[in-house]
């Protein structure tokens, strides 16, 4: 056997068989896809985590890291090619596989950050990041027209004003802290406003998030800064 059977075996073991126990009473397949996915993704989560290291080794720690890596690539490069398929074909639920090509970019780059724990430095990334995928996106949806146009301007402005912000906050942490909050919840009440359904939701969610972790990471003083003020 190449890994140790240990408390993580036994749990994702544990995720599985009641994932086929609830697809053989409801014959739904989505049970089984999730369960095997909890199953198969718990170990590699704990360890990314930092959770439950006494289970995971150094080298299973780097064969997780690498394949995982290499997963995200094969799995962004399907979303790319089956959302190329269905535009193709006129059908407009492409715009799902946009959707997770986002939400797993957006996802990678955010843990990236805080995993490393110095807040109050990432959280400027996070926000000018942020601000340059919204005016990415709000302008590919006015550039029929023109990028010369107020229409067009008037869509990547909000995007850029954030990520100006962002810049900003390595000066002003505290203060812009404070209005990062509250231009998060105005976005998405705007995003919200029109129709709540997937495509808004994941919207929200993909611009909130990302800002409420910054805000708080602005906020939050480090520890190591204190400890200077009072020597």
């Amino acid at each position: 056997m190449m890994f140790k059977k240990n408390p993580i075996f036994w749990w994702a073991s544990g995720i599985f068989i009641l994932g086929l126990i609830l697809f053989a009473i409801t014959q739904n397949q989505i049970y089984i896809l999730a369960f095997i996915v909890a199953a198969y993704l718990l170990r590699p989560t704990l360890a990314s985590l930092g959770i439950a290291k006494k289970y995971v080794d150094e080298r299973q720690h780097n064969l997780n890291y690498r394949s995982s890596n290499i997963a995200f690539i094969v799995m962004m490069i399907a979303c790319v090619f089956f959302a190329g398929y269905l535009m193709a074909e006129n059908n407009h639920t492409f715009e799902m596989f946009l959707m997770v090509i986002v939400i797993g970019i957006t996802a990678k780059a955010l843990f990236n950050v805080l995993l490393s724990k110095q807040f109050r430095e990432v959280a400027p990334k996070i926000i000018i990041g942020v601000g340059l995928l919204v005016s990415l996106f709000s302008g590919m949806g006015a550039i029929h027209h023109g990028i010369f146009s107020i229409n067009f301007l008037m869509n990547v402005l909000p995007g850029l004003i954030i990520a100006g912000l962002g810049i900003l906050s390595k000066y002003f942490p505290r203060v812009i802290a404070v209005v990062l909050f509250f231009i998060m919840i105005a976005l998405v009440i705007f995003i919200l406003r029109r129709d709540i359904d997937w495509g808004s939701v994941g919207t929200a969610l993909i611009v909130g998030f990302p800002l409420l972790a910054a805000s708080i990471g602005l906020w939050w003083e480090p520890k190591n800064t204190s400890e200077e003020v009072a020597e």
